[in-house]
């Protein structure tokens, strides 16, 4: 049994399995599309429109795969799901035409940008409490480093053994480091080691302090969780628009394909300077507040988006861009447990990934059928620039959840 608080290494195996989630997370999937439009005979929008509904027809299960975590705890669960996972690359390297395409997208965003990423966020989690928000900071962010090198490498493999050779690389990949991690590395929770949250022991060493939460149903009937949600699926929504129509966008404040490209690299560095910031501030400052001021950042992201014109200003937009994404994610991962315990936490989480991902879905046609009615992407940003504003004045009005935090005897 490990005397030394494992924690942290929980924490540091999450955040390499959130990594590997990457083939099947957008960044990855991208360097693919011209290869399945020439090789498959498919124009781009078909192969968009299987994304699209590979994407939401994922999410469909993230509340049902929540609550199998709940049941069979992370080891077990992360362990099928990397399995499941690993099985999907290899489909992938085998599609023929738009429906089995289609049907390779459903499960690689369900099992990768979904399920995977979500038993690594509650992983870290059930183990964390008084710094739960600093652990989840530094693994999103370590995590969205290890990812931006996915399609990377995903390209040099393409260029050097072809697309469907990649996809059985991303596999072997997920399989031989996934699964070791998920079934030899993971611990369900604390006490499954005779460990507490955070490294410390209780006052009373006969009850377990971590085992405590509500059910999904009785988290759903409280204003924190919709207003949560809402700043959650807002940011989605509006920060995946805005990235997908980033090169047009900046194409009409006259930057090139390329110097529009460029911009996502201060975006990294926002992010990376938002998520440990989020969580750091979370652990000592409190989290009544921090979805409406979640909601100013994105409507002032929004802004920018819609006014800048100067190298200067467009850096500034992307920077703040990143740091929204990186605020929101910690937020949204940090304040379910925070707020509704954790012994019901992948049910919840799974509900909040599963509104997450379908306005991550809407946000690509809610900004073009906009620059359609108005004529242009910036104005369209500033027209959504609107809605985060309103929903902040919404979650000023939000009210703590006061449960009764009764340990539970082990």
């Amino acid at each position: 049994m490990p005397t030394r608080f494992s924690g942290w290494r929980i924490a540091a195996f999450a955040t390499v399995v959130l990594g590997l989630t990457g083939p099947g997370q957008t960044l990855g999937v991208s360097v693919f599309i011209d290869h399945f439009a020439d090789d498959l005979d498919l124009s781009k929008n078909a192969v968009a429109g299987g994304y699209a509904v590979g994407t939401l027809m994922g999410s469909l299960m993230m509340p049902t795969v929540g609550s199998w975590i709940d049941r069979y705890g992370v080891r077990r669960s992360m362990t099928v799901i990397a399995v499941l996972f690993s099985l999907a690359l290899v489909a992938m390297a085998g599609v023929q035409g738009i429906l089995s395409l289609t049907a390779g997208f459903v499960f690689i965003r369900m099992l990768g940008q979904g399920s995977l990423s979500l038993v690594g966020i509650v992983s870290v989690s059930l183990w964390f409490e008084q710094k739960r928000g600093l652990a989840l900071g530094i693994v999103l962010t370590a995590s969205s480093a290890l990812m931006a090198l996915v399609p990377v490498a995903l390209s040099f493999l393409i260029g050097e053994f072809g697309w469907r050779q990649a996809w059985l690389f991303a596999a072997a990949t997920v399989a031989m480091v996934v699964i070791p991690i998920a079934w030899f590395g993971m611990i369900d929770r604390p006490s499954s080691v005779g460990q507490h949250v955070d490294g410390i022991t209780p006052h009373d060493d006969d009850l377990d302090f971590e085992v405590w939460g509500v059910d999904r149903s009785t988290a759903m009937h409280t204003r924190a969780f919709w207003i949560l949600a809402g700043a959650s699926a807002a940011a989605s929504m509006l920060v995946t628009g805005v990235n997908f129509h980033q090169i047009s966008l900046l194409g009409e404040s006259g930057f090139t394909e390329t110097q529009a490209a460029i911009m996502f690299l201060p975006q990294v560095l926002g992010t990376f300077v938002g998520s440990p910031l989020a969580g750091f501030v979370l652990d000592r400052v409190g989290s009544r507040h921090a979805p409406a001021i979640s909601l100013t950042l994105l409507s002032i992201t929004l802004f920018l988006a819609g006014s800048v014109a100067s190298t200067a200003a467009v850096i500034a937009y992307a920077c703040m861009l990143g740091f929204n994404s990186g605020v929101i994610r910690t937020l949204s991962s940090a304040l379910v447990p925070g707020w509704f315990g954790t012994k019901h936490i992948g049910s919840i989480q799974g509900a909040m990934t599963f509104m997450g991902v379908l306005a991550s879905a809407a946000g690509p046609i809610a900004l073009a059928l906009t620059e359609s009615a108005t004529g242009s992407f910036r104005t369209a940003a500033l027209v959504w620039c609107g809605v985060p504003l309103v929903g902040a004045a919404l979650a000023t009005r939000n009210r703590l959840p006061t449960f009764s935090r009764e340990p539970v005897a082990v």
